[in-house]
C-alpha cells in the first residue's frame, strides 16, 4: 500500500465523517428503532477523544450500507493527507471564470502541453515581452537625452 494508515489518525477522520453525516441527517446507525439510534450517536459522540473507541462503535453500531462510502472518504482523506506533506503533491486550486479556462485550455491545446505549463509559458513570455520593453524605453530616453544635448 503506498499511503500508510495510522490508526488514531484514522479514527478521528471517521469520527469526523460519522459526526458530519448525521449532523447533515443522514441515518448513520444501522438501527429502525429511533431510541436505539439516537443512544447510538449519543455514544458517539463521546467517543471524540476516544479514537480507538471508534472502532468498536463502528463495528456494532454503523448502517451497513455506510461501509463502503466511509472507506472511500478515509482512503481519500489519507491520500491527501500523505500528498499534501509535499509541496509538488500537495493540491493547489486556483479560481477561473469559465472564459478564461476556455482560452488558456485553447492555447494550452495548441502549444501540446498541459494548463499548468501554458500558464508558465504566457508568465515566462509576459515576463520577456516587459523587460524587452523596458530595455526599449530606456534606449529612447538615452537617445531623446543625447539628442537634446
Amino acid at each position: 500500500m503506498k499511503y500508510q494508515q495510522l490508526e488514531n489518525l484514522e479514527c478521528g477522520w471517521k469520527w469526523k465523517y460519522l459526526i458530519k453525516k448525521w449532523k447533515d441527517g443522514d441515518q448513520i446507525t444501522r438501527y429502525i428503532d429511533r431510541s436505539e439510534a439516537e443512544t447510538a450517536v449519543q455514544q458517539l459522540r463521546t467517543l471524540e477523544h476516544e479514537p480507538t473507541k471508534v472502532l468498536e462503535w463502528i463495528e456494532q453500531n454503523m448502517a451497513v450500507d455506510l461501509e463502503n462510502k466511509l472507506k472511500q472518504a478515509i482512503r481519500a482523506k489519507r491520500k491527501r493527507h500523505f500528498n499534501a506533506e509535499q509541496i509538488h503533491t500537495k493540491k493547489k486550486s486556483i479560481d477561473l471564470d469559465y472564459r478564461v479556462w476556455e482560452k488558456l485550455s485553447f492555447r494550452a491545446n495548441e502549444l501540446g502541453c498541459t494548463l499548468s505549463d501554458a500558464i508558465e509559458y504566457l508568465l515566462s513570455e509576459a515576463s520577456r515581452s516587459e523587460k524587452a520593453s523596458k530595455a526599449v524605453n530606456s534606449l529612447k530616453e538615452d537617445l531623446s537625452k543625447l539628442l537634446s544635448d
